[in-house]
């Protein structure tokens, strides 16, 4: 038996986490969005739906660590699912301690009856009674430091070697860790609305306590509670988005009455940010491979009061067809790329994503640069950033663009240097998750001579 029975188990969290988890095994869906369709499928109650997120993103995140576990328990082949329940069961039994082993056992035999056969609920059952009774493996015993590593932070060895080689292994292995941590709460405050004091005091009548962010003025961030819930939000005065998100539009050094494109804009966080920042006067164009992303842009710039937004579908590397050479005063290329900096907010991402992707990628994110050195005019800038950490995708694309365009130089990015949470080396901007809690991010800015 390859397949689960499709049965759902309305109201049962468990259940719910090991379908999200399948799913992602099965279509490489991503877990932040099949989150809530299936709170929604599975009818779960508010009060457990934190309880789902904890059991989804934790089984994801320590995926390898958790096989490392099960492997000496194991005997024979598993069916995919089976393995999944077990993963989500010694999660719980490892890192949740305030739920009972005994509970977690019993629940894991009765999602094995519900979806196989007797068998398999007992082959459950032995498996992790036995853990239970023996307990896990030291990770400790492991000699290669990068095995070690690779295993205790669940995350690829070729992924920790191409870190060590970058960043060192003290900043690997704090980088590795700080993914498996919660990504926090953030959001942009609309200052063509209202204040960043004003939306405080009126999330702190939504019963939500909200501070001032840790880099970007118009920031904030919340330890609970669901901003996207709040009238606040409803009304048009915050956009929910991390904040080293918000860097590359200050980057940009927008001012009012500007022409400026953005190349690969959805789903419009920094669109919407251009706009605000030029006080919603000139024009902003924005691009997007997906025509159907658009509509969420357009919804955002409506509930945001934003009119200077203007959109567009299509291969953005084709942008010199449609526009006259030297047509913007600024241009932000805020390029597809793999991700590796969100792996909190999508763990599957770290399993996904192989070498060669890497490769793949460099290859559009030069041909957007090309395009836009085309399209921005003489001392113009063009802002090229990536939620990524990956020196080839970031440093090595900057390197290359400067060798082809001559007349090229980057920018100093004044507005950030007197911040000691960002590190700036030769104008490029590179955000870890661990320096304040906020995403994996590049940053530079190129003026043309």
């Amino acid at each position: 038996m390859n397949k689960t029975k499709k049965k759902i188990w309305n109201g049962n969290v468990r259940d719910a986490a090991l379908s999200i988890l399948m799913e992602i095994n099965d279509n490489q869906a991503y877990s932040n969005l099949l989150l809530n369709r299936t709170i929604k499928k599975y009818a779960i109650d508010p009060k457990d739906r934190g309880l789902l997120t904890e059991l989804t993103y934790g089984t994801l995140q320590h995926r390898m660590t958790l096989d490392f576990y099960l492997e000496p328990f194991v005997k024979g082949k598993l069916d995919a699912w089976v393995r999944e329940l077990l993963r989500l069961s010694i999660y719980q039994i490892v890192y949740l301690t305030k739920i009972p082993p005994h509970a977690v056992v019993h629940e894991a035999v009765e999602i094995a009856k519900r979806r196989g056969h007797k068998g398999i609920s007992s082959t459950v059952n032995g498996i992790l009674r036995s853990v239970l009774r023996k307990g896990v493996r030291s990770i400790e015993d492991i000699k290669d430091d990068i095995e070690r590593i690779s295993i205790e932070t669940s995350h690829p060895i070729w992924l920790i070697k191409r870190w060590v080689e970058q960043f060192g292994k003290e900043e690997a292995l704090a980088m590795a860790h700080e993914n498996n941590h919660p990504a926090r709460m953030t959001a942009r405050v609309n200052l063509l609305k209202t204040t960043v004091d004003d939306v405080v005091k009126e999330l702190a009548k939504e019963g939500i306590d909200a501070t001032r962010g840790e880099v970007v003025p118009e920031s904030i961030q919340t330890a609970s509670g669901s901003l996207a819930n709040t009238a606040a939000f409803a009304n048009g005065l915050l956009t929910i988005q991390d904040e080293s998100s918000m860097l590359p539009v200050i980057a940009l050094d927008v001012k009012p009455d500007m022409k400026v494109l953005d190349m690969c804009a959805a789903p419009g966080g920094k669109t919407t940010f251009i706009a605000e920042k030029m006080n919603n006067q000139g024009e902003v164009y924005a691009h997007d491979l997906h025509e159907h992303k658009l509509k969420l842009i357009e919804s955002n710039a409506n509930r945001l009061g934003i009119e200077s937004i203007r959109l567009s579908s299509g291969d953005s590397r084709q942008l010199g067809t449609i526009y006259e050479p030297s047509s913007f005063d600024r241009i932000l290329v805020d390029a597809p790329c793999s991700g590796l900096g969100v792996i909190r907010r999508k763990p599957e991402i770290k399993y996904n994503k192989t070498e060669q992707d890497l490769e793949n990628l460099t290859k559009i994110q030069e041909e957007l640069l090309d395009t836009a050195y085309g399209l921005v005019k003489e001392d113009g800038i063009i802002v090229y950033s990536t939620c990524t950490v990956e020196y080839s995708e970031n440093a090595g694309v900057v390197h290359n663009f400067l060798e082809k365009h001559t007349d090229m130089t980057t920018v100093p990015l004044d507005s950030f240097v007197n911040n000691e949470s960002l590190a700036i080396k030769d104008n490029m901007l590179q955000v870890l998750p661990q320096h304040f809690g906020s995403d994996g991010f590049f940053v530079t800015a190129f003026r043309k001579k």
